[in-house]
């Protein structure tokens, strides 16, 4: 068995606690080898055997670790990823993958001059929902797609005093929310050829955008992909329409919940959604419970472990991540302008 990645995280908020750490904990491919933070004592109490640097400058100059997970706001994306690959060390950023479209280029650049690999933790790919969204498609069982309909919804009526509401860079749900709904779309249905968007700042004391509605234009379909603070009910996270049937699910995979409450994701089975969470199929006569695909986040680590050892493509690239930040940049010009915009493929992207 090849020797296990020794793997940095920056940051030590929700993130890395949550969505990173536990997998690089509990799956032998890596090791858990340095933290920068400014918590120290609860990285200590935490990780006594790990590696502590205060900053990340620090630890990138001085961490002897292959690989580095950055956590850190969305601001510094750009900032520390290229001073991980100026190190040598593969990165993974979490989404979104940068604030700009320029500054991703410059990093997909880097990396190939420096032979690291360079990709975005789009873990949504892994919802078992969206798995059964793409497997129902891919069977046919909906017929041709007219309408998709994807749903991110929070009630959460009140500013809260953190960096992800507050930022003028890379702030706001367009930015947090956003990539997790495009990603899938574009996933699932390839690029549109226009968009029109709504991004608004609709709570009382709002500094960045708290609500968006981006619609995809496609030749044959439209996809609807939103995002609000006002939703106290349910969320209706999928309504796909085609010619044969629609399929509609409602909540939010699990794999989040069971992670912030301390499931460690050692079995395949950990990420299975319960049979009162499956979606419902419907065709003109008759409707049916829909069991949800398994999940599993631990999916992307162990495919990136594979990359990093055999120089193969990582399971999420930049040149896909960057779509995200393109279409972000173009919602908002939609949005200021009142008018549908053109999405035009450039060189860089996919």
């Amino acid at each position: 068995m090849s020797k296990s990645i020794r793997t940095a995280v920056i940051g030590y908020g929700f993130s890395a606690k949550t969505f990173h750490i536990p997998f690089i904990d509990s799956l032998p491919e890596f090791e858990l080898a340095a933290i920068s933070s400014s918590k120290r004592d609860a990285v200590v109490e935490d990780w006594p055997e790990v590696e502590h640097y205060s900053t990340a400058d620090e630890l990138l100059r001085r961490s002897d670790a292959e690989l580095v997970i950055i956590t850190a706001p969305n601001d510094v994306h750009f900032e520390l990823a290229k001073k991980a690959l100026e190190n040598n060390k593969h990165v993974i950023l979490e989404k979104p993958f940068v604030t700009r479209v320029a500054d991703g280029e410059a990093l997909i650049a880097l990396a190939r001059e420096k032979e690291r690999i360079l990709s975005v933790y789009h873990n949504r790919r892994w919802d078992g929902d969206f798995l059964t969204v793409k497997r129902l498609v891919e069977e046919g069982r909906l017929g041709q797609v007219k309408c998709f309909e994807s749903h991110f919804d929070r009630f959460r009526p009140a500013v809260r005093q953190r960096w992800r509401e507050l930022a003028a860079d890379g702030g706001g749900i367009l930015y947090d929310l956003g990539p997790h709904v495009i990603d899938q779309a574009l996933q699932l249905l390839g690029l549109p050829d226009a968009l029109t968007a709504q991004c608004l700042k609709m709570r009382e004391g709002a500094a960045t955008v708290d609500y968006f509605n981006l619609v995809l234009h496609y030749p044959d379909k439209v996809a609807t992909l939103h995002a609000d603070l006002f939703s106290a009910g349910p969320n209706r996270r999928f309504c796909v329409n085609g010619d044969k049937g629609s399929y509609e699910k409602y909540g939010l995979d699990p794999q989040e919940e069971r992670l912030i409450n301390g499931l460690r994701p050692t079995k395949a089975e950990w990420a299975d959604e319960t049979t009162d969470q499956y979606g419902t199929l419907y065709t003109a006569d008759s409707n049916e419970a829909v069991p949800t695909e398994r999940g599993g986040y631990q999916i992307y680590f162990q495919a990136m472990a594979e990359a990093i050892r055999t120089g193969g493509e990582p399971p999420v690239t930049a040149q896909d991540a960057l779509w995200n930040i393109r279409l972000i940049e173009l919602a908002m010009e939609s949005s200021r302008s009142g008018k549908t915009v053109l999405v035009e493929r450039q060189p860089h992207c996919l």
